[in-house]
């Protein structure tokens, strides 16, 4: 039996809780880990599906992606619906003999396994590229480009934007820059008191 590919989505249905996920040739399967429902998306014509199987199948993705579909347990079989969508608004799932179900069963656990060990090893890759680009090295010639100033004899772009210093021009004011005075300065006369 093919492995199980996803993607994989969680479902409620009363207390339990149910796996849907798509296997090869679109077939639909949901499973409580111990039993297994299979449909097919070309068998929902018998309930009134006006939409083909493609369409179909992406819509099912798209409300069980939102949490918008609905199953619903019977004996042998079980339905999943999307309520939201009147054109395709189930797909029957018939039960799989113990024999089948097992064998599905640990195709989907093989199938979980290898998309964790592929997930894993994409996280790997990212984790060792942000390390490397966030390498102590690199951080603390940043932090030295932050806070020294540039030792190069180049002038910085900051200092082409500063204004140049203004010289003390004698008998401009201190208080007011700009206003000369029009006496010369003379001091204070402490005789006249």
């Amino acid at each position: 039996m093919a492995e199980a590919t996803g993607p994989f989505y969680l479902l409620r249905a009363g207390t339990g809780r149910f796996l849907c996920y798509w296997g090869p040739g679109g077939t639909v399967y949901v499973t409580d880990a111990t039993e297994v429902w299979a449909g097919e998306l070309g068998g929902c014509l018998a309930l009134g599906c006006r939409c083909p199987p493609e369409e179909h199948g992406a819509m099912l993705r798209a409300g069980l992606g939102h949490g918008a579909a609905e199953l619903s347990l019977g004996r042998g079989s079980a339905t999943l619906r999307l309520p939201e969508e009147p054109r395709c608004p189930a797909l029957a799932l018939a039960q799989l003999p113990a024999v089948e179900a097992c064998s599905q069963l640990q195709a989907l656990i093989f199938g979980m396994a290898g998309c964790i060990e592929s997930l894993e090893r994409r996280l790997e890759v990212a984790v060792e590229t942000l390390a490397s680009s966030c390498s102590p090295e690199k951080n603390a010639t940043r932090t030295q480009q932050l806070f020294l100033p540039d030792p190069s004899p180049r002038k910085s772009r900051a200092s082409d934007s500063a204004l140049p210093a203004k010289r003390k021009v004698p008998g401009e004011s201190l208080i007011n820059p700009g206003f000369k005075s029009k006496k010369a300065p003379s001091g204070v006369n402490f005789e006249d008191s």
